[in-house]
């Protein structure tokens, strides 16, 4: 009733001042029947512009009280981004409005200006020569601001016409600005929606993962392959007929290589020195199982064995070198184990004189695979594998990983 009663007194106040210009002109007198016309026909549009504002209003909002009704609309929206991610989104939000007509964004000052058309409501007879529609004023505009906060950004959004505050008092939107705010807010809330349910399947896709690759590790450590198992059996009971002390000393490098393959807890950590025994292991019974044909060349200096290292890569590493690169030559060759610091990471590389990436896959094998996703899971961007042709023949596979500090190498 208040709104009502607002645009009927602005009006008769304009009824009233072109009465009073007309009675103090004679000869406007002829034309009193149809000037009296005219105000009662303006009258009518008054009151049918009204009712058609207020009806569409209650469409729009289920609901009619002093802040549906308004021309003008404020909204302060909290957006739990940092200023430019929030500025972005409320860019986006508005290009994507229903009769966006311009836009204009400022990222660095984060503001945002666009003007929208006003859509035909159908239950507006007179259309534009509606005196409530602002004399042919057909376009809204929206003032956006971000405003950054700690940790978020707080969105100043007005939607209002194109006139002066003035014009309120005789003109009605229709509740289109309204209609506009609530839009934007909609639009952000679906997109903040959106933006957390990414996260929430990005975080439980990195846990599935995780999880997927600890249960690949804990078999790994469960699993000895095999024939690696049956071969080394197989030439220590042959070596106890000729050379009992090789194959005591066999033997005794198989339990070694068994003990640290025995699966450990989740949150159990491994160091470089726990792989580095592990491989020894290994590659001690193969110098036992192949003679001249494998040498072996360990430089790991000890300030460097405390480094954190995911179980199983320097192992990987080490099998790859020994299957791909020097099995298949007649003549075998070297393998070597070398770490250095540099720069807060410790770099651990396993070469080989074998065949080389000719017979290889680059890296593109299941275990080079899960190395590097292994490596990904665990440090993120700080870790890295790479794998590269080796001088004058073999291969160069080379970790990149964090190195610990004092007080954690004092702890292990």
């Amino acid at each position: 009733m208040l709104f009502i009663l607002r645009l009927a007194v602005a009006w008769a106040l304009v009824f009233g001042v072109f009465a009073a210009l007309y009675s103090s002109i004679p000869f406007l007198a002829w034309f009193e029947l149809p000037i009296m016309l005219v105000l009662f026909g303006l009258t009518a549009c008054v009151l049918a512009g009204t009712a058609s504002h207020l009806h569409r209003v209650r469409l729009i909002a289920g609901r009619v009280d002093k802040t549906t009704v308004e021309n003008r609309q404020r909204r302060q929206i909290e957006i739990p981004f940092e200023a430019g991610e929030a500025f972005d989104l409320l860019d986006a939000a508005i290009r994507e409005l229903p009769r966006i007509e311009h836009v204009e964004s400022a990222r660095d000052s984060l503001q945002i200006r666009a003007t929208v058309g006003r859509p035909k409501t159908g239950d507006d007879l007179l259309g534009r020569w509606n005196p409530l529609r602002g004399f042919g004023v057909m376009h809204n505009q929206i003032l956006a601001t971000v405003t950054p906060t700690h940790d978020s950004g707080s969105v100043t959004l007005i939607c209002e016409p194109e006139t002066a505050a003035w014009s309120d008092w005789f003109f009605v939107d229709d509740g289109t600005n309204y209609e506009n705010a609530e839009a934007i807010v909609r639009a952000i809330s679906r997109r903040v929606a959106a933006r957390r349910r990414g996260e929430q399947d990005r975080a439980t896709q990195t846990a599935v993962e995780k999880e997927l690759t600890v249960a690949k590790l804990s078999l790994l450590h469960a699993q000895v392959e095999p024939h690696f198992l049956y071969n080394t059996l197989a030439s220590a009971q042959l070596l106890t007929r000729s050379d009992a002390a090789r194959a005591d000393e066999m033997l005794g490098h198989l339990i070694q290589y068994l003990r640290h393959s025995l699966p450990r807890d989740e949150d159990a950590p491994s160091t470089l020195g726990m792989e580095l025994e592990r491989a020894v292991a290994y590659l001690e019974i193969l110098r036992i199982r192949m003679g001249p044909r494998l040498s072996v060349h360990i430089d790991v200096p000890d300030a460097l064995r405390a480094t954190p290292l995911p179980p199983m890569m320097l192992q990987t590493l080490v099998e790859n070198a020994i299957k791909h690169g020097l099995e298949p030559r007649t003549a075998g060759g070297t393998v070597w184990i070398r770490a250095r610091r540099h720069d807060g990471e410790v770099a651990i590389t396993v070469a080989d004189d074998g065949e080389g990436l000719r017979t290889q896959s680059s890296g593109t094998g299941i275990g080079l695979r899960n190395v590097r996703e292994r490596l990904r899971l665990v440090h993120g961007t700080d870790a890295s594998l790479a794998v590269v042709s080796n001088f004058p023949s073999g291969v160069a596979a080379t970790l990149t990983v964090p190195a610990c500090n004092e007080l954690e190498a004092a702890r292990v």
